[in-house]
Order: C-alpha cells, then structure tokens, then sequence
C-alpha cells in the first residue's frame, strides 16, 4: 500500500483518520507523467479518476473545429477526471502534464467503495466539482461581458493566487506558460496576449521570460482587470 503521508497533508484529506486514510490509499497506484504528455483525453472513456501528487496539469478542451481551449490549470492536491462523480462515461477534456508530474489513479469501480468507506473523500470531490462548475460560470460571464485585456487580466490574477510563488521581482506562476497557453484560457489569439504583455511589461505590471510570467504589480493589474485602470494599446 502506499504512504499515508503522501496524502496526509493534503486540503482534502486533512480531516481523514489515519484509517480513513489507508482506506483512499487502498485502491490507488502511482504513476510518473513526463511534460507535455497526456495523462487522458478527450472522449477517452473514462475508467479511472485522479489525484494530482506533484505538478501542474492543464486540462485542455478541442472544439469541433479544431480551437483549443484550455479550461483550467489543476494544483498539487486537487482531484480531477472526476467523470465518475457527474455520471459521464468519458472524459470531456484532456489533462496535459504541464511539467513533469505524480498522479494517484483510482479505477472507477473504486468510487462506490469509497464513497460508502469514506464519505468524506467523497464530499471533496463534490465541492471540488462544484467550484469548477462555478468558475466555468465566471468565465462564461467573462467572455460574455469583459473587454480581452480584463480577460487576460484575470486568468494571471488566477493564476498567481493559485500558483504563485513570491519572488524578489513580484509573484511568479510557479510553472512554464507561453504566451499561446494563455490566449487559449481566455479566448483571445497569439497576437492580443504579445501585445497586451508587452505593454504591460512597459508599465510595470508583469515581467517575466518567454516561458515565464511573474506579476510585479498585483493592484494594477486587479484595477485593469475591474476596468478602473486606463489601458495600453
């Protein structure tokens, strides 16, 4: 079986008994996923679920016409191909490897076990579930109403909140992202994400190298993002 303590320290399993615990752990197994390769994919029938150990996943949507979208970003410790929970029988998206990770797979067959053993493992994976839902709301909302730079805006202010790392210069997203995997959060091309970047670098709100974003002036990028910051062109 594997380590409790890889788990024991996690949001969602903070509250677990070391029994409960050994529980969740009981059907899982390990496994390494090099950058850039797929971990599922969309359409793929959805046998098993996830936890992410260590790393960045990007979970990355193809339109019928061939646009890809990416939905979100999953954090150490976060649930995700949770098809299972929502009744689907497969996956409505890939989840890339954003670098190098460590997943916990559960088959499917586990999720009644556990949600009969564990309830609690099972009320994280309905909040979880909940919250996605209410962001992919937002983001709705977003592409709807808001200009593309408060788009873009927003996803680095996501994106630093969740997945930030302080560092002299300002708050670091603590993993590679170009420029193209951001036009592809907020709906917008290459081109609009070059431009607004390099504008905003001029003025001092984010730095950064071709792989890298590091936000060095939170407040004015927030005041952008809420339209209350006049705007680079």
């Amino acid at each position: 079986m594997l380590d409790r303590s890889l788990i024991a320290g996690l949001p969602a399993f903070a509250a677990m008994s070391d029994d409960e615990l050994g529980l969740v752990l009981r059907g899982a197994r390990s496994s390494r996923h090099p950058r850039n390769s797929e971990i599922f994919s969309q359409g793929q029938e959805a046998a098993s679920f996830f936890l992410l150990l260590s790393g960045h996943v990007r979970v990355v949507q193809t339109t019928p016409s061939g646009e890809q979208l990416i939905a979100r970003y999953i954090n150490e410790g976060e649930l995700f191909g949770i098809a299972v929970a929502m009744g689907r029988e497969s996956y409505p998206a890939a989840a890339v490897a954003a670098v190098d990770c460590i997943v916990l797979t559960w088959a499917n067959s586990e999720w009644t076990r556990l949600q009969a053993a564990v309830p609690a493992f099972a009320a994280a994976a309905y909040q979880t579930i909940g919250a996605r839902l209410q962001e992919t709301q937002e983001r709705v909302v977003e592409m709807a109403t808001e200009q593309v730079d408060q788009r873009v805006a927003q996803a680095l202010l996501r994106l630093v909140e969740r997945s930030g790392r302080k560092t002299d210069a300002g708050v670091e997203i603590d993993f590679p992202i170009t420029r193209q995997n951001i036009a592809e959060m907020t709906g917008t091309t290459l081109h609009t994400v070059s431009r607004l970047l390099s504008a905003w670098q001029v003025d001092g709100l984010v730095g950064g190298s071709r792989q890298k974003v590091t936000v060095t002036d939170p407040q004015g990028l927030q005041l952008l993002a809420e339209n209350r910051r006049q705007r680079s062109d």
